[in-house]
């Protein structure tokens, strides 16, 4: 993503925040440091990976030692893998594509277990914007929450209003957050796991 298109990317999410009918901006703290709060895991279930372009993955066939390697998912969403050639890898999760390598390979290998795993998590991204030390783009990692990205973010800017902070979604839904709630113990379930392009905007 180049610097025009992030700007612009920044400019559309802000004035979606902003334009949400009847949201008010609660009043919040000055300066706060996200290095001293404990990271607390929501119980929000865990939102399946869809594998993506540039993922590393490690795929092990029981048995098969020849066929345990690690495959990169090329740019069309596709991966070489031995003996079948081209397979589609993008927008499945790694059991659901692991399931459908042992398909194929039964022509090959007798009873096939096979089991994918995500090495390096390329293509997953997510965003922080508005009042954090560190606005920008971050990887997404397995189980990522929303107090871990705003540690990663460098934490809040004296004037930051963490009471009022969203979570726009790749489908526009908006997720409010309400961090003291979170951060004082009052409401864990707020600290929600991220999905691939979520941008969390903090005024």
């Amino acid at each position: 993503m180049d610097e025009g298109r992030s700007l612009l990317r920044a400019g559309a999410l802000a004035a979606l925040v902003v334009g949400l009918s009847g949201w008010t901006w609660a009043e919040g703290p000055g300066a706060k440091e996200l290095a001293a709060r404990p990271s607390v895991r929501g119980s929000v279930p865990a939102v399946p990976y869809a594998i993506g372009p540039a993922d590393v993955l490690r795929v092990a066939v029981w048995k098969e030692p020849d066929l345990n390697l690690d495959v990169t998912v090329r740019v069309d969403g596709m991966i070489s893998f031995p003996l079948l050639g081209d397979v589609e890898a993008a927008g499945l999760t790694p059991t659901k594509l692991g399931e459908n390598l042992a398909k194929r390979l039964e022509r090959f290998v007798e009873a096939p277990k096979v089991t994918v795993s995500v090495s390096q998590a390329n293509s997953a991204r997510f965003y922080v914007l508005g009042q954090v030390a560190k606005p920008g783009e971050f990887p997404l990692a397995s189980r990522s929450t929303v107090l871990q990205a705003l540690a990663l973010a460098g934490g809040f800017k004296e004037f930051a209003k963490p009471e009022s902070i969203v979570i726009v979604r790749e489908d526009q839904t908006v997720v409010p957050v309400n961090y003291k709630r979170i951060a004082e113990g009052k409401d864990v379930s707020q600290n929600v796991l991220l999905q691939r392009g979520d941008t969390i905007v903090v005024p």
